[in-house]
């Protein structure tokens, strides 16, 4: 059925400055007062018909209780459902994001070695084995499905008849909801959706944060998992209009089993990559990334970004360890397959993370639908007939694909033989022959960082044709991990002599970010979200 949506979907809002949330949906809420829920992640585990939803929220707004709407396609029971810890979301969210790397130009006079022995000691990691009853429809057309207690939550599993029925039984409940609301339910109460309500108690809620009153903390609430089967597989995007004042970014990140996924309905287009950056960027990482996004956007108007799809258990160069089969476990492998009744857990820890991000705005006609796509590389320290650095993204057997940037150091040491060889890339200097760059820096906590402070042609050490992006100035050759490229410096000239630099370690990557991860629900009808216009 063509609006049956599924609220399933690892999302998440990359930017939080002037700009508004993205959401499918909002929350109910026990008065008038204005709620804001400013970092929400959701992740989804898909095989087959079988989805598992994990999703977190930080609410902010009055103390009174108030409830979370989720579309579903069937009835949930208690034993659908389950809280989480909140660790595992950051971990997933890093994995997956943009990452800034530095490298440094070995000694051109240096022994030569292949790169296959280089590559053999690269920085990749690679995982270790080690209720109650139906009800009655009451006058308003809904019906009271099932009901239970999950943690902090106390769950209702409704049905509609029609829209008008659902908000009238939301306001009678005294939930108030968004303005123009009903529209916007219509299609999915026709579809023969589900609503998965999640009302908070929020006596057993944690609040956190500074402030005078308990209206300027957040609740800390505990992240919910809930699975089911369907054979449709889309994202409620126009459910979250209800709340938008603006543009909204959206990032989808989807756990399934060798297997990437892309959307049916937009264009599809993967992130440029393989990009190497001024030295400068390193404090603008986050304002960098913005422009390079805002960019691609331009010049592919409504299309969904591909900004990661990789095994899940290894990454190279990674910003920390791989995800492991416990994390699996807890985001929904424990339930991957077998049946509803019988569910089993999925022992293959080979999963594929994929990240995508989207814009939309009030123009939007369709939710977002999703499909099985083939596997894609690009975005690493690989040469392309051992000569140049692969660029963009390409066909493979295999997902390793990445959204990385380069900070390249040349050498600028003494030159003292007849035949230098330029190109060749590594860790910091005098640190030995196989010394490993710094971990990568992952461009994580953007939801502050700065939109409109960077120059993309000065940012840039090359040109990006993709979207028509022309550096400047280009100071330095890119180069493959420990592959000679060129003989010779970009001015054809030997470097002055001088002592090498100092081995700084670290990418210094400063986003100006708030630490915790601030994040769009996007699969959940979801969050009266901070208003954000986009300057």
């Amino acid at each position: 059925m063509r609006h049956i949506a599924k609220a399933l979907i690892l999302a998440a809002m990359l930017w939080a400055t002037p700009r508004a949330h993205a959401f499918c949906g909002f929350y109910v809420a026990g008065g008038d007062q204005q709620m804001f829920n400013d970092a929400t992640q959701v992740v989804l585990m898909r095989m087959g018909t079988r989805t598992v939803l994990s999703m977190q929220n930080n609410y902010k707004g009055p103390p009174e209780n108030f409830a979370m709407v989720v579309p579903v396609p069937v009835v949930l029971q208690e034993a659908d459902v389950k809280t989480l810890g909140r660790e595992v979301f950051d971990h997933v969210e890093k994995m997956g994001a943009p990452r800034l790397v530095e490298y440094w130009e070995r000694d051109p006079c240096g022994a030569e070695y292949d790169n296959d022995d280089i590559v053999t000691k690269s920085s990749s990691i690679r995982l270790s084995e080690g209720a109650a009853g139906r009800g009655k429809s009451d006058d308003t057309g809904v019906t009271i499905e099932a009901k239970f207690v999950v943690g902090e939550y106390q769950i209702l599993i409704l049905s509609a008849k029609d829209s008008t029925g659902l908000q009238t039984w939301l306001t009678r409940e005294k939930y108030s909801i968004p303005k123009d609301a009903e529209p916007l339910l219509r299609p999915y109460v026709e579809a023969g959706m589900k609503w998965f309500v999640a009302k908070v108690d929020t006596s057993k809620v944690k609040w956190v944060g500074a402030g005078e009153g308990q209206h300027d903390k957040r609740a800390e609430l505990s992240p919910l998992r809930f699975h089911y089967d369907h054979e449709e597989f889309s994202l409620p995007i126009r459910l979250g209009l209800a709340n938008s004042s603006g543009t909204q970014d959206l990032i989808v990140n989807i756990l399934a089993p060798n297997q990437r996924y892309e959307v049916t309905n937009y264009k599809n287009v993967t992130i440029p990559t393989n990009i190497d950056v001024d030295p400068s960027m390193k404090e603008k990482f986050g304002a960098f990334y913005t422009a390079l996004y805002d960019r691609t956007i331009e010049k592919n108007p409504g299309a969904v970004i591909t900004e990661y799809a990789w095994q899940a258990t290894t990454c190279d160069p990674c910003p920390g360890p791989a995800l492991n089969p416990n994390e699996f476990q807890t985001l929904g492998a424990d339930v991957l397959s077998g049946t509803r009744d019988k569910p089993t857990a999925y022992q293959n820890a080979d999963f594929v993370l994929t990240r995508l991000h989207a814009r939309y705005g009030k123009t939007v006609t369709d939710d977002l639908r999703f499909k099985a796509a083939p596997p894609i590389v690009g975005g690493r320290e690989h040469l392309v007939d051992g000569k140049k650095l692969e660029e963009g993204s390409r066909p493979d057997s295999t997902n390793n694909f990445q959204g990385r940037y380069a900070v390249r150091h040349r050498w600028s040491g003494a030159v003292k033989c007849d035949k230098p060889v330029f190109g060749r890339w590594g860790g910091p200097p005098g640190q030995g022959r196989w010394a490993q760059p710094p971990p990568p820096v992952p461009g994580t906590n953007l939801a502050f960082a700065p939109r409109g402070q960077v120059d993309l042609a000065k940012a840039v050490q090359q040109d990006v044709p993709e979207i028509d992006v022309k550096a400047v100035a280009s100071t330095v050759a890119s180069g493959g991990w420990g592959t000679p490229s060129a003989t010779k410096p970009p001015d054809d000239k030997k470097p002055p002599a001088q002592e090498p630099p100092s081995g700084k370690k670290g990418c210094g990557c400063n986003t100006g970010a708030d630490p915790s991860w601030l994040a769009l629900l996007a699969v959940a009808l979801v969050t009266l979200s901070r208003r954000r216009r986009r300057s």
